[in-house]
């Protein structure tokens, strides 16, 4: 007990406490203790009146191998490997021009690529219906133009929702990809284009080894979402392209299975954190994934 004795104990360590428990405190009333909650009842059963039933059983994590689950997971994967391979293609030039440009320009080119999330996500996704739809404006400027004879049916397909996706989730892969690039050494660039290399050769050989942790921060931050935007699947696949988002949407919503749906939820945690596990043992920092 020499340390309650100590003044550097009060005058240090008191503080300290003092400022951290009410941080510790929020956290685990609105963190921890939901989550432990999920976890709990993705362990119960439901009654015929759609009550939750504290009885412990497995069938809920049986469900996730069902053949239409696994459908629907198909689905989600394919969604969220083409939003993150189209993120990565806009993002990367768009991350490395901003490097290059002037301190102006760059401010400019964070507003425009910020300014627009201001927005309600969902006034901005019903913006986009307005352009793809069979009487949007792409389909009056591509028959204007005579390159289309008839409307396109854009809207309510799987590519509709990949470009909602993509238009919503592309800063969280422009921002850590932008990181990488200015911490880049150019002398090493230099170096290459001195010994001869090429602008693919210095791209493939120096650049992307260099920047594929950036690359891959923002594929995890770009694909794991993707997964669970249940509402850009609503409204840019009209319910025809159903993610797990959705599916554990329509659990808690209609079905009333929270039990189920918390086993689906606990199963989305559960991939994030082993694709953070790669990340980090491929060398990638915890502190800057979570500070983008």
């Amino acid at each position: 007990m020499l340390f309650f004795k100590n003044p550097d104990f009060h005058k240090k360590t008191v503080p300290l406490i003092a400022m951290i428990s009410p941080v510790t405190a929020w956290l685990i009333l609105l963190i921890a203790l939901p989550l432990a909650y999920v976890f709990v009842i993705s362990f119960c059963s439901v009654s015929p009146t759609h009550q939750i039933v504290f009885s412990f059983t497995l069938k809920n994590y049986a469900k996730l191998f069902n053949p239409d689950v696994l459908s629907i997971y198909y689905n989600s994967i394919v969604a969220a490997s083409l939003t993150t391979a189209f993120c990565i293609l806009i993002a990367y030039p768009f991350a490395l021009i901003m490097s290059k440009t002037t301190p102006f320009r760059k401010t400019l080119m964070m507003i425009g690529l910020l300014l627009p999330f201001w927005t309600n996500s969902l006034i901005r996704l019903y913006g986009w219906r307005t352009i793809l739809g069979r009487n949007g404006y792409l389909n009056e400027f591509l028959l204007w133009t005579g390159i289309i004879n008839d409307p396109l049916e854009i809207m309510f397909t799987q590519g509709a929702v990949v470009i909602g996706m993509v238009y919503t989730l592309l800063p969280f892969m422009v921002l850590p990809v932008l990181t990488v690039i200015e911490k880049l050494d150019k002398n090493l660039i230099e170096a290459s284009k001195d010994l001869g290399a090429g602008i693919v050769k210095t791209f493939r050989h120096i650049m992307l080894p260099l920047t594929a942790p950036g690359i891959f921060a923002g594929s995890i931050m770009v694909f794991i979402p993707s997964l669970g935007y249940f509402f850009v699947a609503d409204l840019m696949g009209g319910g025809n392209n159903q993610i797990i988002g959705n599916l554990i949407s329509r659990q808690f919503k209609s079905a009333y299975n929270w039990p189920f749906g918390a086993a689906l939820s606990i199963m989305l945690i559960a991939a994030t954190l082993i694709l953070v596990k790669i990340y980090t043992k491929s060398g990638g920092k915890i502190d800057e994934l979570g500070a983008v």
